[in-house]
């Protein structure tokens, strides 16, 4: 399976429980943090039409989901 890339900040709840349910599904990701990567936050504003919203999910195929379900992300994985 592709590894997905989650980009999220230490302080996001959100993003917590996300990358502990994919971690329980056992979907490998890679974690960006936001906040020490530069150009991540340009770049999930860029794919989030002007909003910088986390967790955003940077699937296999290119396309993103802003703070998706582990149902979500396993459907588009399918």
């Amino acid at each position: 399976m592709a590894s997905l890339t989650v980009y999220s900040a230490p302080w996001c709840g959100h993003c917590h429980r996300l990358k502990e349910g994919l971690t329980r599904a056992d979907i490998p990701f890679t974690e960006v943090d936001v906040d020490r990567t530069p150009g991540a936050i340009e770049l999930i504003t860029e794919l989030n039409n002007g909003s910088w919203l986390i967790p955003t999910v940077v699937l296999p195929d290119g396309s993103a989901l802003v703070n998706p379900s582990v149902r979500e992300i396993e459907a588009r994985l399918a």
